[in-house]
């Protein structure tokens, strides 16, 4: 496996796990020797800074952006208190990178400098069969490809500067035009699609099991899109919480995308301490 490649595999829930549990791995061994001077003694969390301050300058893979994402736009202009994130969602025959929910829902369509854009046109029109609003998140390298692709569309575009900063380039404009409630419907759990028909009709379709969910679309179905919509972005915004006050003090900026999304390691975050502060020679 390549130096870079590796680096994939080391900012995972998996290997994360498998460190705060045995102290170590083979990823993580890799990528010390790999990227810090092997006469030096370091702590673990030296180890994972350096790890991704060589992905920042060198290799800006797809984990990358997401955790840039995450910390610059969730934490860093709204907060975890009040808006929620959501990953690689199945939305039709797409998968959305990244969603973030606060007052409306975002889409951003990621496609890094190591992508192709071979599949952006069904993926942004799959998006907008769920969601009104998408953005597509790319490199400088690309701007110019995305302007032109993007020009008569609804979809807005950020750019991830060589400064690592985000750049708004066009503004995404919010279309309900294309929304399909039978995409939304079935993006949603059980329990999310029965709080809305309950909301709407007082009551769940008395049917039997092999029925049930067609007689529950069939009254999802006769909502109105506008007032439907603001249900379904409600519902989505209760799934992804967390204990606020610890999740700041425990986990590191590195880590913060991959904690979020993880509830086993969220109970996890006293382990994950002891282990970023033990000291080991590379």
């Amino acid at each position: 496996m390549s130096n870079n490649l590796i680096l994939n595999r080391f900012f995972s829930q998996a290997t994360i796990s498998k460190l705060i549990t045995t102290g170590s791995c083979s990823v993580f061994e890799a990528c010390a020797s790999r990227y810090l001077d092997s006469s030096e003694l370091y702590c673990n969390q030296t180890v994972i800074q350096s790890m991704y301050n060589f992905i920042k300058k060198n290799y800006r893979n797809e984990y990358f952006y997401k955790n840039t994402l995450f910390n610059k736009l969730l934490i860093g202009r709204h907060s975890l208190n009040t808006t929620t994130a959501l990953t690689e969602l199945p939305i039709n025959s797409s998968i959305a990178d990244f969603i973030m929910i606060n007052g409306k829902a975002i889409v951003y369509e990621i496609k890094t400098e190591l992508d192709s854009f071979e599949r952006l046109e069904q993926q942004l029109n799959d998006y907008y069969k769920a969601f009104t609003t998408v953005y597509l998140v790319t490199s400088e390298s690309n701007e110019q490809k995305a302007k032109k692709i993007l020009s008569n569309s609804n979809v807005g575009l950020i750019i991830l500067n060589k400064r690592n900063c985000l750049s708004e380039k066009k503004k995404a404009s919010s279309d309900y035009s294309l929304l399909e409630k039978k995409v939304m419907f079935n993006i949603l759990r059980k329990y999310e699609f029965e709080n809305i028909i309950t909301d709407n009709f007082g009551s769940l379709p008395q049917a039997t099991p092999v029925n049930y969910y067609r007689e529950c679309f069939a009254l999802f179905e006769k909502i109105e899109i506008e007032i439907l919509y603001k249900l379904f972005i409600r519902e989505l915004k209760k799934r992804n919480k967390v204990d606020v006050v610890n999740y700041m003090r425990y986990v590191p900026y590195e880590l913060r995308y991959i904690f979020y999304f993880s509830k086993t390691l969220q109970k996890r975050y006293k382990e994950l301490s002891n282990f970023l502060i033990q000291y080991r020679g590379i």
